[in-house]
């Protein structure tokens, strides 16, 4: 469905056509206003009137109604289409869910599609609108201030990743928690939010290299001012912090379980040390009382007033005597 449909000339919010198509007419016939049209998850039929009125490619507009797509910048006649994965991050369920939102910019036009809870697109908006100077900027200063909060977000995920990583990492090498069975399994599904967290902040590094000019395919992409180069390199520069930073959290949740995994081996290590002194510890008495349990008619000891005290405190004495030389060497 239509979220928005507005116009905006001089970096402020007009009054114009209901119909966004005379409004698409009226601001081509200004050289400093456009159509900015926000989008909820819409249907191929409300989307149709919207494709047509806009020349949008067909290639785009499947991707923009289909979703799951990764992060891209492609470069069409009579557009610019990008998509981005805005992200959100409950810590208490140590869960990453992301979205998509899909932009279109073209002559004298933006259209935004939104999929999924995690899009700030409705605070993106309310900030331009607060900030004219940008807004004169036109359909360029749309797409970097969704880029822009895009990745900030970024930033704010990747914090409270690493916060609860430390957590979880102290909880690997605590005493009493560590050798839980359940830590192996809390470590791998952290690290599969970090791969999902990362599949929305890895493919994007190119498409904004494109549009700060530092990409290997040009400097200058169309529908783009050449003037916003230095803000998408900002853009640029943050979000390959957050690659290095998502790199180092992946790295850190391997060598967490790793560790996890090493201690666990120690531990049932140790484990089989303390049953194997055990054991021998059990063994002799039961082999001296197996001999003499045997059904002999010539066993001299038998016979023996002092032989029952004698065994009981020999099999004392050699279990005394285990007991000190295994707990000497840390078995028991």
């Amino acid at each position: 469905m239509i979220v928005d449909c507005a116009i905006y000339r001089d970096g402020r919010r007009t009054e114009g056509p209901a119909d966004f198509s005379d409004a698409l007419d009226l601001c081509r016939l200004q050289s400093d206003a456009f159509v900015w049209i926000g989008l909820y998850e819409p249907t191929e039929k409300e989307f149709d009137k919207v494709t047509e009125e806009f020349g949008l490619h067909p290639l785009a507009v499947e991707d923009a109604l289909n979703a799951h797509q990764r992060p891209k910048l492609e470069v069409y006649d009579d557009s610019l289409f990008m998509v981005l994965k805005p992200v959100g991050y409950e810590p208490k369920s140590d869960i990453v869910s992301s979205g998509e939102v899909m932009v279109f910019i073209g002559d004298s036009f933006v259209v935004t599609v939104r999929h999924g809870v995690e899009a700030p697109l409705g605070v993106v908006r309310e900030r331009l609108e607060h900030e004219p100077e940008m807004l004169r900027h036109g359909p360029t200063a749309v797409l970097y201030t969704i880029a822009d909060a895009v990745v900030d977000h970024y930033v704010e995920v990747a914090g409270e990743l690493g916060t609860d990583l430390a957590e979880l990492e102290a909880e690997v090498f605590s005493p009493t928690a560590g050798g839980s069975r359940h830590t192996a399994s809390r470590i791998y599904a952290f690290k599969r939010q970090i791969m999902e967290f990362r599949r929305a902040t890895g493919p994007l590094a190119q498409p904004v290299s494109r549009l700060a000019g530092t990409g290997l395919i040009g400097a200058r992409v169309p529908f783009v001012h050449d003037k916003a180069q230095p803000f998408f390199r900002d853009v640029s520069d943050h979000l390959t912090r957050v690659n290095e930073a998502v790199e180092g959290l992946d790295r850190l949740v391997s060598d967490v379980l790793s560790a996890h995994l090493a201690q666990m081996s120690v531990r049932q290590n140790d484990d089989m040390r303390k049953i194997s002194a055990w054991a021998a510890m059990a063994a002799v008495p039961t082999m001296i009382a197996g001999i003499y349990g045997m059904n002999f008619e010539h066993m001299p000891e038998l016979h023996w007033t002092g032989s029952y005290p004698v065994l009981i405190l020999a099999m004392a004495a050699v279990e005394v005597l285990l007991y000190r030389l295994f707990k000497r060497r840390g078995w028991l």
